[in-house]
């Protein structure tokens, strides 16, 4: 049977490397941080990393990577169990705790990612007679997520509030008992903020409940770090925050959901990733417990990842270079053309910056672009080296 298959298959992955949107994967043998040495998959020995998310470069921090070493001796590796059965250890608990005064929400429930948290949500929250609206461009976690329950869908157009308005106002006229407005704090491909105060006096007018995925906003985006709700004043106002541990926080992996105290416990009861998952790894747990710790201790990261990315949106921009709006560590720089952006990437490579290309279908068609990622590891150095290769980059790809 696998063999007509096995042709097909064969078909289809030469039709996306004819296209330009093959997506090689790079072996690096180093750990996470401001520099990498790559192995294998592209040029080989040390290189900037301008593709992490990474953010505030705790991926390698000695005191995070002590904090995990202790939990492995006290913890053990793995829970080899769900939650409800014999998967729970203090440290899990004590987690969910920090999050939740983190983030000023009543109670938090962690994932084994956010994919799952995301996955997790919807099926258990809404049913057949509610209604979920979502924005065009949420993440893929959010949209597998809707598709799980079977709530009514409506879309609306990125962070556009007269759109969200109207979808509103559907829902309510259709009968909706539940509606849940539901937006990523940060749009991972652009770096757009999504507009929180506007989207929360929406809901309240209509009675929606506000749900916001902040995994590429926590630990760095607000003035103490904690995401897109801090940063418009919402805190109080915002329902449900999903997140992860696997980017600002650390860098490992998992995920969690910040919300009110009943959404919680309804979660703890029904939700299916969280049920019949294993548990987080307590080393994770642990280690996300120191990240916290330097997180509330003190914002030399936050300031620092704040000046690199401002340097580098201004000298990219000098440069000439097409970088989407914004004062986020995401820097798109826009190039249109797929093909283009993976013989740009391939270039950068070649001269010590590891970044990727990303095209269709994880972005519009002949929206192509090299997505940079700025880091509190890199060093202001770090940063004018990436343009500097930017600008010979192109000088050779435009001949």
């Amino acid at each position: 049977m696998f063999d007509s298959v096995r042709d097909d298959l064969r078909v289809t992955l030469d039709e996306i490397r004819a296209a330009g949107l093959h997506k090689p994967e790079r072996v690096i043998g180093t750990p996470q941080s401001a520099t990498v040495e790559v192995t294998a998959g592209g040029r080989p020995g040390e290189v900037l990393n301008f593709c992490a998310n990474n953010y505030l470069g705790l991926a390698d921090h000695p005191e995070v990577v002590a904090a995990a070493h202790e939990a492995l001796d006290r913890c053990g590796y793995g829970m080899a169990s769900v939650r409800f059965i014999c998967g729970t250890q203090e440290v899990h608990k004590e987690l969910e705790a920090r999050l939740s005064a983190f983030l000023g929400q009543e109670d938090t429930i962690l994932y084994s990612s956010c994919f799952d948290a995301n996955g997790g949500v919807f099926e258990t929250l809404l049913g057949p007679e509610d209604a979920v609206i979502s924005d065009a461009l949420n993440h893929a976690s959010i949209i597998d997520g809707i598709r799980l329950s079977k709530a009514r869908r409506f879309r609306y157009a990125n962070r556009d509030l007269a759109d969200l308005e109207r979808q509103l106002k559907e829902a309510t006229e259709g009968g909706a008992r539940r509606k849940l407005v539901v937006t990523d704090g940060v749009f991972s491909m652009d770096g757009y903020v999504a507009p929180l105060r506007e989207i929360c006096d929406l809901a309240d007018r209509y009675d929606a409940m506000v749900m916001v995925d902040d995994s590429h906003a926590v630990g760095f985006v607000g003035p103490g770090g904690r995401g897109t709700p801090e940063l418009h004043g919402v805190m109080d106002r915002v329902d449900i925050i999903t997140g992860t541990l696997g980017k600002a926080l650390g860098g490992a992996s998992g995920g969690y959901v910040a919300a009110r105290t009943e959404i919680v416990a309804l979660l703890r009861q029904r939700s299916r990733p969280y049920l019949f998952s294993n548990t987080l790894a307590p080393v994770i747990a642990a280690a996300s417990l120191k990240v916290l710790d330097l997180l509330e201790s003190a914002d030399d990261l936050r300031v620092r990842l704040a000046e690199n990315t401002a340097l580098f949106r201004r000298r990219m921009t000098e440069e000439g270079f097409d970088i989407l709006p914004g004062d986020h560590a995401i820097a798109p720089v826009m190039i249109g053309d797929a093909a283009k952006a993976g013989s740009m990437a391939e270039l950068l490579l070649e001269r010590g910056v590891y970044v990727i290309g990303f095209s269709y279908p994880v972005v519009p068609q002949d929206q192509a672009r090299i997505r940079v990622q700025l880091s509190a590891a890199h060093s202001t150095e770090d940063v004018n080296r990436a343009v500097d290769a930017f600008v010979a980059a192109r000088a050779e790809l435009e001949g």
